[in-house]
């Protein structure tokens, strides 16, 4: 019964598409009266679309791009965040390519149109291209979105620098802060590729659920208004909002820290710690980075965000959390390396955690659960002791201002 009222929604919604589109289509006259009606007409139908919940079914069709002309687009990097947007974008009615480093992988992808290792159920399209040859998935690119893992950002950054036309948009999704150098993903792009107009595109957005078409909201971050109106018009979906935001290294910073609170969260489940831990772990993690973001001059609404509290609270409590998932094999007493073989992916909190402390150090800002993960992390410190460390503290206000 449920196919059935299914497929009649669908064929319902191609026939209203068909009928609006020879309506808007007909070659009869021109002037600005009458492409004021077709612009009236056009309202109408959508609202009615949008009244009967037909825009989504006509999206999962591949037969409604949302208003933004078709792009080309290449994905460079071709791991679960990559492969979910590819999906995403190709829906929405663009033209992909999906880069890999390893040919192999593209082969992978020619044969069964998914990432069986990473994402396995979300199938591509036909009409998505793959290729391993950077050159070949940055020519002619009307936006390039890079989706590899921030240890690999720079030196993709660099491969491509003498392939990227001036002007060219670059989306950076990869969530990190670079060890040595206390730079932002975006930063690291520009400093790479002064060429390009780079973009951020972040928020509590789990490859798994954008890949299955459930919503979803995230926030474009750039430079300009109308760079960041662009991305988020390719972007935007029936089932994807997209907001815009101008405090690019705010998103960046609680983009990268959330990762190191997921693990933190982890432990914490893995030692058998209850509901009640695991609300102390994400408030006062929100707390630290609250902090270390005031210092930094960050706007506290954008950590108050999606980029912030949003991709905070998803990233510690959802079992799709690789974070997460290697912060819990640690509380079981795994090392920090056999937890992260076990996991099969890059484990970002890992790397963002040296940087936190360091970035905590620089603004002299207090940061307790970032100094306690990379405890566990680097010096051989127990997930329990550490845990122990960080409730018998000193006894602190949670609010510094007292009305004396």
């Amino acid at each position: 019964m449920r196919a059935t009222h299914a497929s009649l929604r669908t064929n319902q919604a191609i026939t209203v598409a068909r009928s609006f589109w020879r309506t808007n289509n007909a070659d009869t006259h021109c002037g600005c009266a009458v492409a004021a009606q077709r612009i009236f007409r056009l309202a109408i139908t959508m609202n009615i679309l949008k009244q009967h919940g037909i825009v989504a079914v006509l999206w999962r069709h591949g037969r409604y791009s949302g208003g933004e002309s078709m792009k080309k687009i290449s994905v460079i990097g071709s791991g679960s965040w990559g492969t979910a947007l590819t999906w995403l974008l190709c829906n929405n009615g663009h033209e992909l390519t999906l880069w890999s480093y390893r040919a192999e992988e593209t082969e992978m992808y020619r044969k069964n149109h998914q990432n069986t290792d990473k994402l396995p159920g979300v199938i591509l399209p036909d009409s998505v291209e793959y290729t391993a040859d950077l050159g070949e998935a940055c020519a002619g690119r009307d936006l390039l979105v890079l989706a590899v893992p921030s240890p690999a950002l720079r030196s993709t950054a660099h491969k491509m620098s003498g392939l990227v036309r001036p002007g060219q948009l670059i989306v950076s999704v990869s969530k990190g802060i670079e060890e040595d150098s206390l730079m932002t993903m975006s930063e690291i792009i520009e400093q790479e590729i002064p060429q390009a107009d780079v973009a951020v595109l972040s928020g509590p957005s789990h490859a798994e659920e954008v890949g299955r078409g459930l919503p979803t909201a995230i926030v474009a971050g750039a430079h300009s208004r109308e760079t960041a109106n662009r991305v988020q018009s390719v972007f935007m979906s029936p089932v994807f909002r997209v907001y815009t935001s101008s405090d690019m290294k705010g998103i960046q910073l609680g983009a990268a820290l959330k990762n190191v609170m997921a693990l933190a969260a982890g432990i914490a489940d893995g030692l058998g710690y209850g509901d009640n831990t695991k609300a102390a772990l994400i408030t006062r993690g929100s707390a630290e980075l609250a902090r270390l973001g005031g210092a930094m001059g960050i706007h506290m609404r954008t950590l108050y965000g999606l980029s912030g509290i949003g991709d905070l609270i998803v990233t510690c409590a959802s079992l799709h959390s690789r974070n997460r998932k290697a912060g819990y094999l640690m509380g079981q007493g795994y090392t920090m390396e056999a937890a992260m073989k076990e996991v099969h992916q890059v484990v970002e909190g890992v790397y963002s955690a040296r940087a936190g402390k360091l970035l905590a150090e620089k603004y002299h800002v207090d940061m307790p659960i970032v100094n306690e993960v990379n405890e566990v992390l680097f010096h051989g410190k127990s997930a329990r002791d550490a845990v122990n460390e960080l409730m018998q503290r000193d006894g602190k206000d949670e609010i510094e201002e007292w009305d004396e």
